[in-house]
């Protein structure tokens, strides 16, 4: 169906047909008439599929006949509210709202925290109409008096499970409690869990439900691979797939904070264009790495969950999930950064032994076998090896070099070693690799996993001084 054919103003159009929209997809196709006309909805897509232009374009509909170029800003109320659950996701709605209005004269901005607020602050007491915004900072506008949400007409959850995930709920209780009874509320997601359902019971009033795909379903678009790996060899794979796919550009998600600065740093010297993103950045360094990643400047970017929501990089060709999400619907999302707007994608899970329940619980959501597989070269203990790949290891052990104590140097002139030569009936002395090569005597002691238990050698422990006695 085109956009045409779905009642949008020739302004509109104008401006979506410069940015190559020709069709309508099927969330956009199902919710534009619904938006239109004025009902609650509550609409569940697959990631990737346009949910953003399916509000935004009726919404600018609906408010088009508001439209003016006044510069008085009682002229300008905020009647469009957008919230969002993280900066990314609402500076991405931002930046499509501006596209959107290229023809309408319907002022719009953003508020998000990690950034200074005064010129938030200076928009809005300007008068927009349309204000894009995470819970948090907005309450902060709304407690410092620089915006008033009374004329607000629609309302937009924008990822409402992730919002809950994160602790939002009491934050949105309190923005809806100021909002007009009289409002049209539309909640979008690609997930809905129970409680999303328990909350628009709440505040919606008889929304009509959209599906245009079964709740918490991949794209067919999106090829997903699960490799069985040990936890320890996870980073030389990483490396290996990376440089064997030859991933022009890939996004890497791990769980902690700590795991992405640490598989950054690991990529970063084996040479490799990569950055960092998580919450602990500031905003302005979030905003510009995700900048150079979506211009092609970076190869590899490794993020938390924070950017599972809201990056929108055209044709991104892989995902890899280094660590397996807690939550199955956040593999949902990750994978959805890859093959959005009908273009082909790859995911990639790494998975340890202990994280096969993380494995079973994403099958589980999402209705479908992810078998494991081992990569060659990097076959996981846990698993039996063939009979080729065993006889390979053993031959890397067999391989593996002897370390042999240095004979002892003679002193110049005296024909005498500098150390004395071990005493009979005492162990021989041995090098040990983590030591910068110094010797010491090996302490007889019991086999741990076959090897033999070593103690600190002497030479490292501390000094004994003798305390003199006060006189």
């Amino acid at each position: 169906m085109s956009f045409a054919e779905l009642g949008l103003a020739p302004e509109i159009l104008r401006a979506i047909d410069e940015l190559g929209y020709s069709e309508a997809t099927p969330i956009q196709a199902a919710a534009i008439p619904k938006v239109l006309s004025g009902r609650d909805l509550l609409a569940a897509a697959q990631t990737g599929t346009g949910k953003t232009a399916a509000f935004m374009l009726p919404i600018l509909e609906r408010l088009k006949k508001f439209a003016s170029n006044s510069a008085s800003p009682a002229m300008h109320p905020v009647r469009a509210l957008i919230l969002s659950p993280t900066r990314e996701l609402a500076d991405q709605i931002a930046v499509n709202v501006k596209a959107y209005t290229k023809y309408l004269p319907l002022r719009h901005t953003v508020v998000f925290g990690g950034v200074n607020m005064d010129p938030q602050t200076q928009d809005l007491r300007r008068g927009v109409e349309i204000v894009v915004a995470t819970p948090g900072r907005l309450l902060d506008h709304v407690g410092q008096k620089t915006i008033q949400l009374n004329k607000v007409d629609i309302l937009v959850l924008d990822e409402a499970d992730r919002m809950l995930d994160m602790g939002f709920i009491n934050d949105i209780r309190k923005i809806l409690g100021m909002l007009p009874k009289e409002r049209q509320t539309l909640l979008f997601s690609a997930t809905f869990a129970p409680e999303i359902k328990k909350l628009a019971e709440d505040f919606m009033r008889a929304p009509e439900l959209i599906e245009v795909a079964r709740q918490n379903a991949t794209s067919d678009q999106v090829e997903q691979l699960v490799y069985a790996v040990d936890t320890g060899r996870k980073r030389g794979l990483l490396e290996h797939l990376i440089k064997s796919r030859d991933m022009s550009q890939v996004i890497v998600f791990c769980k902690t904070k700590q795991s992405v600065d640490q598989v950054a740093r690991d990529l970063k010297r084996r040479g490799l264009s990569v950055e960092a993103i998580h919450g602990d950045k500031a905003q302005g360094v979030r905003l510009e790495t995700l900048a150079a990643f979506k211009s092609g400047e970076l190869r590899v970017l490794v993020a938390t969950d924070v950017a599972a929501r809201g990056l929108d990089v055209s044709e991104l060709p892989f995902v890899v999930n280094y660590e397996m999400p807690n939550s199955p619907e956040d593999y949902v999302h990750r994978i959805g950064r890859t093959g959005r707007a009908g273009a082909k994608g790859v995911a990639i899970s790494l998975m340890a032994e202990e994280e096969q329940r993380q494995l079973e619980s994403i099958e589980k959501l999402t209705r479908q076998q992810l078998q494991a597989q081992p990569v060659e070269g990097f076959w996981p203990s846990w698993m039996t090896p063939p009979k080729r790949e065993e006889a390979s290891l053993k031959r890397e052990e067999a391989a593996a070099p002897v370390t042999r104590a240095p004979a002892p140097r003679q002193a110049a002139g005296n024909g005498r070693s500098d150390r004395a030569a071990p005493s009979r009936g005492k162990p021989a002395a041995s090098r040990d690799e983590s030591n910068d090569g110094l010797e010491f005597p090996l302490i007889p002691g019991r086999l741990v996993r076959g090897k033999r238990k070593r103690e600190v050698p002497a030479l490292l422990l501390p000094p004994r001084y003798k305390v003199e006695p006060l006189r």
